[in-house]
Parts: C-alpha cells; sequence; structure tokens
C-alpha cells in the first residue's frame, strides 16, 4: 500500500518477497588502466548485452578527478540501448563516488568486476531495479569496508542513482524495502523523507498474495512521469493559494477565511493536505492544464526528479487526490492490520486494496490486464475467502497483490483465480509467494579463495567463519567463483 505516493511523502506499507537479487562484486586493478567490469548472468536471453565495461576513470571525470556528475552518466546510458540495464549497476558505483566515506577508495581500487544474477521477475512491479540497486550498493561497501549509519541511507543513494543516473523518477519505498525490510513484516515508511516505524506483523489470520498480469510495467515510462509531475504542479498551486489565503487572514482576521494552520499551510508534502481540506481546495485545481500555460504562470514545479513537457496537457485535480487519499488509507490500512481481528477486519482491508487500485486508473496508471484481475477477485469475493485486490508498484501493468484468508477454502478460491486469468488472457501467470529478510539484515558473504580452499564470512557474525552456510551464502560463493574465471579468462 502507498505505491507511487512515496514521493508526495506518504506512508507506505511494503515487503520483501522471497525472490532475490545477489550480487557478487571483487576488487581488482587491471592494469595499466581501471576497468569497471558488470556482467548479467542470463542478459543475453532477455535481449540485452550481458556484459557492460568502462574504464574506472570515467567515474572520475570532473576537473582535477573530480567525480563525473551524474547527468553525464546518465546521457551516457541513454546513448546505449542495450545496456542501460548496467545504469542501475554503475549508477549506484557512481553515487558511491561522490560519498565522502567511499571516493577514495574506490578511486584507488584499480577496478571492480561485478556479477548479477536474479530471480525477481522483471518489470512486474515488484522492484526488480531496487533490487539490483541495492545489492550492488552493499556488494561495493562490503568490498570497501565501509557500513553507513544509519542504514535507511544505503536507500536514499539507490534512489539518487535511480532517479538521476537511470532516469526513472521513482521514490524510495522500493530501495526502503530491498534494504531494510523483513521477513514476514510489513515495512511502514513515512516518505518524510524516509522515517521508519516499527514492523508490522502479518496477522496468522490472513496471507498476500502476488499474480504477475503479463503486462511489462516501468516507472521510466512516460505516463508514471506525467502523473509524478502533476502532482508536484498540483503541490505548487496548492501552497500558493494557502499561503494567499493566510496573509489575508492575518490581514483581516474578521473577514478573510480562517488560516490553515501548519504543516498543512507550507504544503512541504502534498499529504500534510488531508482529504477534507483538499475537498475544500478542489476548485483551484484544473483537470486540464497544458504544461506551456503552467510554466508561464508558475514557473518551476520544484521536482528535480521530472520535467514538464509544453506540450502536454496534465490531470492536477486527479494527480494530486490520489497520494492525499492514499496516505490516509495507508495509515487506517496499518491500523487495523495491528489491531484485534475482528469481523468486518479482512472486509475494510480489502476494501481500502480496491479503492487503492480505482484511484491508480483515475490517474492513468491501470491496465486491462490488471483491472481483469481485480475484477475476478472481487467477483470470486469474500465468501471464497478472498476479500481484496490492487495494482502494485509504479502501475500501468505488473503484479497485483491479493489479500485472503489463511485458509484452505481461500487456496482453492486462488487457484480459481488463476485458471480463470489464464483462460480470460491465455497468460500463465507467475504468483509471488512468501517473503525474506532485507540486504542490510543479511549483511554480506566475504569468499576467500586461498590455496585451492574456501573461506566463506559473514560481515554480521562479525568475521567468524561460517560452519554451515545459508543458501543465499551457497549461492554468493557460486558467483563468488564464476567472478574469479571470469576474471581470469577476461583479464579483468
Amino acid at each position: 500500500m502507498g505505491g507511487i505516493a512515496d514521493y508526495s511523502g506518504s506512508l507506505v506499507l511494503q515487503m520483501p518477497i522471497s525472490e532475490a537479487t545477489i550480487v557478487a562484486l571483487q576488487i581488482h586493478p587491471s592494469a595499466p588502466n581501471g576497468t569497471v567490469r558488470a556482467v548479467s548472468l542470463f542478459g543475453s536471453s532477455s535481449g540485452r548485452t550481458p556484459a557492460f565495461e568502462m574504464p574506472l576513470a570515467d567515474l572520475f571525470g570532473g576537473a582535477n578527478g573530480a567525480p563525473t556528475a551524474l547527468s553525464d552518466l546518465r546521457n551516457r546510458f541513454a546513448a546505449q540501448d542495450d545496456s542501460q540495464w548496467a545504469a542501475y549497476v554503475i549508477g549506484v558505483i557512481g553515487v558511491l563516488a561522490h560519498e565522502p566515506e567511499t571516493r577514495g577508495a574506490l578511486a584507488a581500487s584499480g577496478g571492480l568486476s561485478i556479477l548479477i544474477s536474479s530471480s525477481v521477475p522483471e518489470g512486474k512491479g515488484v522492484s526488480s531495479s531496487a533490487a539490483v540497486e541495492v545489492g550492488t550498493m552493499m556488494a561495493t561497501l562490503g568490498a570497501l569496508g565501509v557500513e553507513f549509519s544509519p542504514p535507511e541511507r544505503v536507500a536514499l543513494l539507490c534512489q539518487r542513482a535511480e532517479n538521476f543516473v537511470v532516469g526513472a523518477p521513482c521514490g524510495v519505498m522500493d530501495q526502503m524495502a530491498s534494504a531494510l525490510g523483513s521477513e514476514a513484516m510489513l515495512l511502514p515508511l513515512l516518505c518524510q523523507p524516509a522515517t521508519l516505524r516499527d514492523p508490522v506483523p502479518i496477522p496468522p489470520h490472513l496471507r498476500f498474495w502476488g499474480i504477475d498480469s503479463g503486462v511489462r510495467h516501468s516507472v521510466g515510462g512516460s505516463d508514471y512521469g506525467t502523473v509524478r509531475a502533476a502532482t508536484f504542479m498540483a503541490r505548487t498551486l496548492l501552497r500558493k493559494v494557502l499561503r494567499d489565503r493566510n496573509a489575508a487572514a492575518a490581514a483581516s482576521p474578521a473577514s478573510a477565511l480562517p488560516a490553515v494552520p501548519e504543516p498543512a499551510a507550507s504544503v512541504e508534502h502534498l499529504v500534510t493536505i488531508s482529504p477534507s481540506l483538499l475537498a475544500e481546495l478542489a476548485p483551484f485545481l484544473p483537470h486540464a492544464i497544458k504544461g506551456s500555460d503552467f510554466l508561464k504562470q508558475h514557473g518551476s514545479h520544484g521536482d528535480a526528479a521530472t520535467t514538464i513537457e509544453p506540450n502536454v496537457t496534465y490531470n492536477l485535480a486527479s494527480c494530486a487526490a490520489h497520494p492525499v487519499h492514499e496516505h490516509f488509507r495507508v495509515g487506517c490500512f496499518e491500523a487495523l492490520l495491528r489491531a484485534p481481528p475482528s469481523d468486518g477486519q479482512l472486509v475494510a482491508l480489502g476494501e481500502m486494496m480496491y479503492q487503492s487500485h480505482a484511484s491508480y486508473s483515475g490517474i492513468g496508471l491501470g491496465s486491462g490486464a490488471t483491472d481483469l484481475l481485480v475484477q475476478l477477485v472481487r467477483a470470486l469475493g469474500p465468501a471464497s475467502g478472498l476479500y481484496g485486490a490492487k495494482i502494485t508498484g509504479g502501475g500501468s501493468g505488473g503484479t497485483v497483490c491479493v489479500l485472503g484468508a489463511a485458509t484452505a477454502q481461500a487456496e482453492a478460491s486462488f487457484q480459481k483465480l488463476l485458471a480463470a486469468y489464464k483462460a480470460r488472457s491465455g497468460h500463465s501467470p507467475y504468483v509471488v509467494s512468501g517473503s525474506s529478510n532485507g540486504a542490510v539484515a543479511f549483511g554480506h558473504v566475504e569468499v576467500n579463495l586461498q590455496a585451492g580452499s574456501v573461506q566463506l564470512f559473514n560481515r554480521k557474525s562479525k568475521g567468524r567463519k561460517l560452519a554451515a552456510p545459508s543458501t543465499a551464502a551457497v549461492a554468493l560463493l557460486v558467483l563468488g567463483v564464476a567472478v574469479a574465471a571470469l576474471m581470469r579468462h577476461h583479464h579483468v
């Protein structure tokens, strides 16, 4: 819950899925000129070049060896269609080149070799890009011997890479869940900019599933960017309206409308305006305004991650309503999950999911496939053990989250839902089920290849040798060996 309202300061709720991205990284000096090489396993099967390579010096191309501007890195990847996947990896390294704790070590490293393997479905609205970014950052920090405090900084810097190198104007919730999420718990995050609350355990009498609609989703798409730009345009207008109203109230308290108190009055975050106050201010928000007209009347909209296009028409009213109402819904959703079980609990939770889904469609971020899945859940209804459903992530396709009771009846109904969707759409959907801990809780595994033997160490176990490594640790071991072979083979 929360979705695209994160960049408006909303409360959001998110849980890591069981699928994972594993990043293996080695500092590997490559004379005479240092090289950064990234390899994506199975990349060629997805229609992209599986390897990307660039000189390490290109990350420090500023005056007197200063870090390269993130905008320059963005332009580099924008010109290379088949290597754009590497922007998520190199973008993180580029961001770390600007940080004082890591800048010097990266510049002196001599070269990096990076291998990425992921079971997180791409383009399904389940944060595959955030998983790559967070995995890359945690592996890099581990190799450099750096630990960021507070750990939220990991997520914020990964968001910076996606905004300013990849060019996707996402909020921070996906990176936060990938970094700091907990197994079987929802992570409440107030995105102002990133205040964590205590995790919300999933009550044992309910469960969630994710269903891939088969429609590829991307937060880099024009619809997502248009909605975000419109949201910040609306904030600009509302800020001016409230400033004028409060000035009038101060000048003539007996005749003017009463002043609106802080924090709503300054509208630093759009969601500080309540749904009821937004209804009062609705006449000031146009349903259609051309970008050129807004720029002429108001200038900047105050969002560095998006640009107002002069020839695009923006719906400010709907795009403001979504985050304001979503923030309120998420607060109610969290309170209900923390409350004792009751007869109406699942019905109320499900209705909030349905409302959230409808709101996505209202701002142009729905899709026929996700609408069909939600309609099928609604048709089965509470009597079947299924209570609600909504589109996730940035919308426009991707994954639908379904809420049901933790019963055999609900599981049987869920299987009927999958069969009905396949019959109607021709698509056999991938199902996301279960969860796992985020990257910070896992830490990182160090693989040392010495005289033919292998030693595994985990930073979270304070350097002790692992007697029985986890599945993830074994996977990292395999990738570490593969990286070593790759470097010998390609002289990286």
